[in-house]
């Protein structure tokens, strides 16, 4: 049996968020505990604001329907969420309304139903997204994700990270690898008892 694999993005697409930032830094923490990471840029998958009537219309749109095949093929989600407005970034929650909509003759919830995902955010306030974090867990709790309980929220984003964009605190970076890990573990126990 083939190990599950992780698609890692952030909820950003500005080239210099500290998400991505972050995002990466997780990234190359996983892949050295043996995870299998795939990392997408929500940039890359520009996508309309969704709209029933344009589904309707045409489908998902083509970037909708890559985004969504990769989410199908990967068991679990690592996921780096800025918050705006103490809430997610319209970028994600537009990302996760067009992977959420079924195609004719397909399950509810294929991209999203018993897959697992871990939640980070950075930012330069006291509370590192954290507000933003909750709404992104009862998202995904309600569309069948499990969240695993370990998150992290970076405080003070616009000093954390050196030149070659790794974190500067080894407690931090620890505390990162922990979230990934977990998220491989559990993924892992996950799929094989599927």
């Amino acid at each position: 049996m083939a190990p599950p694999r992780l698609l890692a993005f952030a909820g950003s697409t500005r080239e210099a968020s500290f998400n991505k930032k972050l995002l990466r830094a997780a990234v190359m923490l996983g892949e050295a505990s043996g995870a299998s990471i795939t990392t997408v840029d929500l940039r890359d998958l520009p996508m309309p604001l969704y709209d029933g009537d344009l589904e309707e219309r045409g489908g998902l749109p083509d970037n909708a329907k890559r985004l969504k095949e990769l989410m199908v093929s990967h068991q679990g989600f690592l996921i780096a969420a800025p918050e705006y407005n103490s809430s997610i970034t319209g970028v994600l929650k537009n990302a996760i309304d067009w992977a959420s909509r079924a195609a004719p003759g397909e399950a509810s919830l294929v991209a999203f139903r018993e897959k697992t995902a871990a939640l980070l955010s950075a930012s330069p306030g006291a509370l590192g997204g954290l507000r933003g974090l909750v709404h992104l867990r009862a998202i995904l709790s309600s569309i069948d994700v499990l969240v695993i309980p370990e998150q992290l929220a970076l405080s003070r984003a616009h000093e954390a990270f050196d030149e070659q964009g790794a974190l500067k605190d080894p407690k931090q970076a620890a505390s990162v690898k922990r979230v990934v890990d977990r998220l491989w573990s559990v993924t892992k126990r996950l799929s094989a008892s599927a």
